[in-house]
């Protein structure tokens, strides 16, 4: 059953309606936060803030707590409602959802406890443009995913799906320059790898901004695309798909 952002207005439980939508609303809210710990984590690293990366590290606990609220919502939805189809879909993609979402705070608090470790440590960070670049390249994705999953739209999560093999490629180019910098001299090694995780950290970031995207397509056409290779899924096809 293909549905719309209008599917949800349908019901003739006002109540059911509005609980629908306040999961929606809070998944956001939820996002915009993660994606706030993981901008203002690389942030902290690149102008060596250790006050903004402690901040960062410490908020980990809010994420969790959102998680755990917005998943009680959920069970008193399926308890209470005892959804089905289109609707069922939803509160199970939200469920996922705040899964990656939570797992995304976990990447922002490493890259803050490895950048106050480089902060501490009073070391000039090697490979701060890879950082800078792909930081901003994920944090688009998880964007992207969030307004395709507000806003129903396939289209747009499927360009997020498709972007993942970029960020993999550029994760992969600078994780080989960095290695090549600590054969060239044993002495960076430590702070190398304090930079290495922390792309790391982002390319998960990516990875779960990829999921999201696929729960939508799941929310939205029914379609299980977690196995698929992007480049083979048809667009057109999607869009006709019931």
């Amino acid at each position: 059953m293909d549905i719309t952002s209008d599917t949800h207005s349908q019901h003739i439980s006002r109540q059911f309606n509005q609980e629908l939508e306040e999961l929606k609303t809070h998944l956001m809210t939820m996002g915009g936060l993660v994606e706030n710990q993981v901008q203002e984590a690389v942030k902290a690293l690149l102008e060596g803030d250790s006050r903004l990366a402690e901040k960062v590290r410490d908020n980990d606990r809010q994420v969790n707590d959102m998680q755990l609220k917005i998943d009680d919502e959920c069970t008193r939805v399926l308890a209470r409602r005892q959804p089905a189809a289109s609707d069922l879909r939803l509160v199970l993609a939200v469920i996922r959802a705040t899964a990656d979402l939570e797992r995304i705070g976990d990447e922002a608090s490493k890259i803050a406890r490895n950048a106050l470790i480089l902060i501490e440590s009073g070391t000039a960070v090697r490979g701060a443009v890879e950082v800078r670049h792909i930081s901003e390249h994920v944090r688009k994705m998880l964007r992207d995913a969030l307004t395709a999953f507000a806003r129903f739209d396939t289209e747009l999560a499927l360009q997020v799906v498709r972007e993942d093999e970029t960020v993999d490629d550029e994760y992969g180019s600078a994780m080989r320059s960095l290695m090549t910098f600590m054969m060239e001299d044993n002495r960076a090694i430590g702070p190398v790898l304090s930079v290495m995780w922390i792309l790391r950290a982002l390319e998960r970031v990516g990875d779960h901004a990829d999921n999201l995207a696929e729960y939508v397509i799941y929310l939205v056409k029914g379609l299980d695309i977690r196995h698929m290779d992007p480049d083979q899924i048809d667009e057109d096809a999607l869009k006709r798909r019931d």
